[in-house]
């Protein structure tokens, strides 16, 4: 947080003498990563101080030890910077960012910089740890797997495989996501979920529902392409800091217009050309209220709509709704700026539409994200460099983890729960469809969605007879997840009490191991960090890349995937898991488990990116452009940087990845797309196929369906499949075959040896008959103070999915404004990330930001009495409050109130750092800012509401 200095010397911080020694010399660039990484000869005492605690720094002795460098991935944001780590005698000594690294270009940001320590730092879980009778007891990994292993089978006898929830993470590699989902299935429950379903769960399913794949369109490259950005619900400066440098270098040197909308003045918002406040929760009007100018004037690109988009006279019939008027009553946003905007974006195309949680996170959060998509299409931006829609995601690997299928809804690679989805990853995985039926409760368990990680505490909480499962959630695995980072904490502490049995898998604590008062059956297993394991990541332009391990697993830690060996060993279905995979001792190979989901991913692509391919983009990173991506020469020549999906067909086949989705410029071989044929041929007698589109070099000069043996041998082109091909595909269905199920590759090589998109080539559609609202509509938050515009305006009705009873109208129609007045919405800071537990443990961070805060405007605060650093208590309508201190400020507009999400550790004014395991609790605690936080769920995939509820500020006494 920001202070004014009390004096002419800013006052010096915790950390501040610990650092000393190496502000005493000159110090370059590199020099300054290199001791951030608390290299030897620097700070090396410094991850031990605590508490002002300061020993005087010793210079260590010269070492003849070779430095090897090993190349590894940053395990923050989802940009994918390289991170270059000096490894001497198996030790991190030293690191640099991947200068040659198309992605950060020789960049860091304060967390990236830092990155070392997170690996080597002191606050670390050591070893295994139970919780009895209030007191953190160690014990070894066996007594731990044992013990688990005995209750957990316990459960299931008396309850079913359902009332075991695994939760995954967004943190683990491609290859542990994978072991995770298919751990699951081998349980037998669809009980399982990750980060996704609480950050972007609303973008997949509302873009993927748009054309086809729930991604990032282009890249964080392409945007040098841009001729105008329009960034809405996101703040790159801080959430995703190096991708700014590609945002920037769009507006300078192409001179594009960078428009900003968002409730908060932010970092990002400072290099706006247009900065747009809204009222929180009114996306949706505001896109409306843009096309409004662009249809009213004839703006729109007709012939683009023409060939390649469904339905977008319903888009325009309720749009028409939305005249400057009313979108200013709406959203705050006078009529004129908004007409300025859509004259901007139409003055300079290919523009690019970028968001982030701002706009996911809301219970029209489907809405919000489709609104995003119908704007790109009515522009004629879509399928062009510059162009898109550029979805930046929070975690390092939550858009592989969310490919690899870690969600209540679906197997790897998106396949869903169908009975044929399921045969699919049984002959991928060697197994018996009737083995794997035979582990889940009942046929209907192992084809309906499970219950989301929004709501697994309701799981726990909801009366029995309310649930669609045979009996409630009764233990529960937290393997990489913090548990601050979600909704109404104050339910979820009484849902930690109510479980038999508790288990957190993790490099640290999180604040599992203190929110909840349990005083037994808690248990800590520590998880190695990405940085002691290796395997591949994938960034949020859909980009593979190839971590290597730095250096063996600190203390008694253990990788993931070593984890859930023994976990499948202890429940009797390692020899079935397993038998296509290597297992050294009880590490299964990483290269087998990324060749096994090669041989099932045909849906997005995840077939071509063999673990040789992508360590050989690694080793060649100096050949990709830095715009195109591309390989100019050298052994990757031809490849886009990580094979971004879908790198179709098998690896042999050598396709390069597809750079920019749905680009018809170029043909299907060399990276180029059409839209996904994914909804059907044909709608209330309207053609869905596309008209006088398609991709270069197509055989087929229109549009076409999905790709099928039958439809081979109809158009004479089976005759290219190779023996060896055709027995594969009469093995699983004979003509009824399909490109996503045909595991040799074959149906999809011989299509795009036509020049054909696999997948087929469809319009998008803006209207998703599917859907509670085909047409996107603006809805006001569950908790909102505008009830003047309830009677147009008004959430769902209450209802009945993914298992739990769900409140829409029941909660909306109490008015809580009275008595809570004021928004309050959540976000980031540059500092920390997630739930905060790791980047408050790292000293070189926590040292940066040690307060956790509320922003107030100051119209907002003298009217409260309040004065700008005092503690102030921020109440929420569900009875959750936090202890902070008020940050005055015009970032937040009158009425509005900001928190950022990374502290944990106090909860509503008590401090709990005592409860933490010795040695373990993180340097910075702070109030959790969902502690205030309320109910509220996407009305598709019950997404969390965070950026829109309501709350009273009160001064502490």
């Amino acid at each position: 947080m920001l202070r004014k200095k009390t004096s002419a010397t800013a006052r010096r911080t915790r950390l501040s003498s610990a650092i000393e020694a190496i502000g005493t010399s000159a110090m370059d660039r590199r020099a300054f990563l290199r001791r951030s990484g608390l290299a030897a000869g620097g700070l090396a005492a410094a991850g031990a101080l605590t508490g002002g605690m300061v020993r005087k720094a010793e210079a260590a002795g010269p070492t003849s030890a070779k430095v090897e460098i090993k190349k590894s991935v940053c395990t923050h944001c989802s940009v994918g910077c390289t991170v270059l780590a000096e490894v001497q005698d198996g030790v991190w000594t030293g690191q640099e960012p991947g200068f040659d690294s198309p992605f950060n270009l020789g960049s860091h940001c304060a967390k990236g910089a830092s990155v070392r320590e997170h690996a080597h730092g002191e606050r670390r879980l050591k070893y295994p740890t139970k919780l009895v009778n209030g007191k953190w007891e160690r014990i070894s990994w066996d007594q731990a797997i044992d013990e688990i292993g005995d209750q957990m089978m316990k459960i299931r006898e008396e309850s079913g495989p359902d009332s075991v929830y695994w939760l995954g993470s967004a943190k683990h590699s491609n290859e542990q996501a994978y072991l995770v989902r298919k751990f699951a299935a081998f349980w037998g429950t669809n009980n399982v979920d990750h980060q996704a379903r609480i950050c972007h769960s609303t973008t997949v399913a509302g873009v993927a529902n748009t054309w086809g794949y729930g991604a990032m369109t282009n890249s964080y490259n392409d945007i040098h392409n841009s001729r105008a950005i329009f960034l809405i619900g996101g703040n790159p400066a801080e959430a995703h800091p190096v991708s700014l440098l590609h945002l920037l270098k769009a507006k300078e040197e192409n001179n594009a217009p960078l428009i900003v909308c968002d409730p908060r003045f932010t970092r990002t918002a400072a290099h706006a050309s247009e900065y747009v406040r809204m009222r929180p929760g009114t996306d949706v009007a505001l896109v409306w209220g843009i096309l409004w100018h662009i249809f009213e004037n004839s703006w729109e690109d007709r012939e683009f709509i023409r060939q390649r988009v469904w339905g977008m006279e319903q888009i325009r019939a309720e749009v028409a709704k939305w005249t400057p008027e009313e979108t200013e009553r709406v959203t705050g946003v006078p009529g004129s700026q908004l007409r300025r905007v859509a004259r901007t974006l139409v003055n300079n195309r290919p523009g690019t539409v970028i968001w982030c949680m701002g706009g996911t996170q809301h219970s029209n959060g489907n809405n919000n994200t489709r609104a995003y998509c119908v704007l790109q299409l009515a522009l004629g931006n879509m399928g062009k460099a510059g162009g898109g829609t550029n979805i930046f995601r929070g975690h390092d690997n939550v858009q592989g983890a969310t490919d690899l299928g870690v969600l209540a809804d679906t197997l790897p690679g998106y396949y869903g729960l169908s009975e044929g989805s399921w045969k699919h990853w049984s002959r991928v995985w060697d197994v018996d469809y009737d083995f794997l039926l035979s582990r889940f409760g009942s046929k209907e368990l192992m084809e309906s969605s499970g219950i989301p990680v929004s709501r697994w505490i309701d799981g726990v909480l909801e009366d029995k007879e309310n649930i669609q499962q045979p009996d409630n959630v009764r233990a529960m695995v937290l393997w990489g997840h913090a548990p601050n980072s979600q909704t109404r904490l104050p339910d979820m502490k009484v849902a930690m009490e109510k479980l038999d049995l508790m288990v957190v898998i993790d490099p640290y604590p999180t604040m599992s191991a203190v929110l909840s008062d349990r005083t037994d059956n808690v248990y800590l297993l520590p998880a190695a960090t990405q940085f002691e394991t290796y395997g591949s990541v994938t960034a949020s332009n859909r980009s593979l890349q190839w971590r290597e391990a730095i250096f063996d697993p600190l203390f008694e830690s253990l990788p993931d995937h070593t984890i859930a060996h023994k976990f499948a060993v202890k429940f009797g279905f390692a020899d079935e898991m397993f038998k296509n995979i290597e297992v050294n001792g009880e590490e299964p190979l990483i290269e087998d488990l990324t060749r096994e989901f090669n041989r099932g991913m045909w849906t997005i692509g995840y077939t071509g990116q063999s673990p040789e391919r992508l360590k050989l983009h690694m080793a060649n990173q100096h050949t990709f452009d830095r715009t195109t991506l591309e390989a100019r020469g050298g052994p990757c020549d031809g490849d886009y940087y990580g094979m971004p999906w879908p790198c179709w067909g098998t690896a042999e086949m050598k396709h390069p990845g597809t750079p920019i989705l749905y680009d018809p410029s170029k043909s299907v071989a060399e990276g180029g797309l059409t839209f996904r044929a994914r909804f059907g041929t044909e709608r209330d007698g309207d053609n869905l196929l596309a008209e006088g589109s398609w991709s270069a070099g197509s055989e087929i000069e229109d549009g076409y369906p999905e790709f099928t043996m039958a439809m081979l041998q109809k158009l004479g082109w089976d005759g290219d499949l190779t023996d060896e091909e055709r027995a594969a595909i009469d093995a699983v269905a004979g003509e009824k075959t399909n490109w996503k199920t045909d595991l040799s590759g074959g149906i999809q090589r011989v299509a795009i040896k036509h020049g054909c998109a696999p997948f087929g080539n469809a319009k998008a559609r803006v209207v998703v008959w599917t859907f509670p609202d085909p047409v996107p509509l603006h809805r006001e938050p569950l908790y909102t103070n505008r009830r003047d515009l309830l009677d147009k305006y008004a959430t769902y009705d209450d209802k009945v999915f993914w298992r739990l009873p769900t409140a829409y109208k029941s909660i909306q129609e109490k008015d809580f404004s009275g008595e809570f007045p004021m928004i309050l919405t959540s976000g980031r800071l540059v500092e920390y990330e997630g739930g905060g537990d790791e980047t408050r443990s790292n000293p070189w961070l926590a040292e940066l930001q040690q307060d956790m805060f509320v922003e107030i405007n100051p119209r907002d605060a003298n009217n409260l009495g309040i004065r700008d650093g005092e503690m102030v208590w921020v109440h929420g309508p569900e009875g959750g409050k936090v202890k902070v201190m008020a940050m005055v400020t015009e970032r937040v507009g009158e009425g509005v109130a900001f928190m950022p999400f990374h502290f944990g550790g106090h909860f509503q004014g008590e401090d709990r750092r005592s409860k933490y395991p010795k040695g373990a609790d993180p340097y910075v605690l702070g109030e959790a800012s969902n502690t205030a936080q309320t109910y509220g769920y996407d009305s598709v995939t019950q997404m969390q509401e965070t950026k829109a509820t309501l709350c009273r500020i009160e001064r502490a006494a």
